[in-house]
């Protein structure tokens, strides 16, 4: 029976899809195919989600590497927040899922800086229990571990939770944990899936 739902937030309720940003930026493709290798492709940016790494040395780092300048890697940086936007079909579903007695929760790989700009200026996340940012659990998905401490902080029996995500990889690490999975591929229609999985758990 699933008491508790919880959420990726990456293209499950807020839109990240960078490529297609510059594509509608009429970035030219050798400067969009760089920027997404170098930036959002780099190391950095994965060191930012485990929380090993701040926003100034990510931009110092890469600076070091890339053929893009310094001015030019800050202003990515900073156009961060203008990538994302609230997957609204998708949010619709927290109050619903609130009305009918589910806890809600997130887990989601995020650079602190970006979630407190996102967690501050997005009203969805009243509807949330609580939840785990991977720089701040210092461990991101589909590490294991991220997925305990959300089990362990919150005292979640894993059998009583569906988690959602957009990527198959990180559903199997929380399937592993002995939760019940729910891979989105990106849809805007998670309601459809959502209503299925939730009939299977109580039959």
């Amino acid at each position: 029976m699933i008491k508790n739902i919880v959420f990726d937030l990456g293209n499950v309720l807020i839109s990240f899809r960078p490529s297609e940003f510059f594509d509608k930026k009429n970035y030219p493709e050798n400067i969009k195919a760089t920027i997404l290798s170098d930036i959002f492709g780099s190391k950095e940016w994965a060191m930012l989600d485990k929380g090993e790494i701040n926003t100034t040395e990510a931009i110092e780092a890469i600076a070091l590497k890339s053929s893009l300048k310094k001015e030019e890697i800050a202003h990515v940086f900073n156009l961060r927040t203008e990538l994302m936007f609230p997957l609204d079909p998708n949010v619709k579903l927290l109050p619903e899922l609130k009305k009918r007695g589910f806890r809600l929760y997130f887990l989601s790989n995020f650079p602190m800086d970006i979630f407190e700009e996102v967690k501050t200026g997005y009203y969805f996340f009243k509807y949330f229990d609580g939840g785990i940012i991977s720089s701040e659990a210092k461990f991101s998905k589909p590490d294991s571990r991220i997925y305990e401490i959300l089990l362990e902080k919150y005292s979640l029996i894993p059998e009583e939770c569906l988690y959602i995500d957009d990527l198959e990889i990180n559903v199997k690490a929380a399937e592993a944990a002995g939760m019940k999975g729910l891979v989105t591929f990106g849809s805007l229609e998670v309601y459809k899936e959502l209503e299925k999985a939730l009939i299977l758990s109580s039959g």
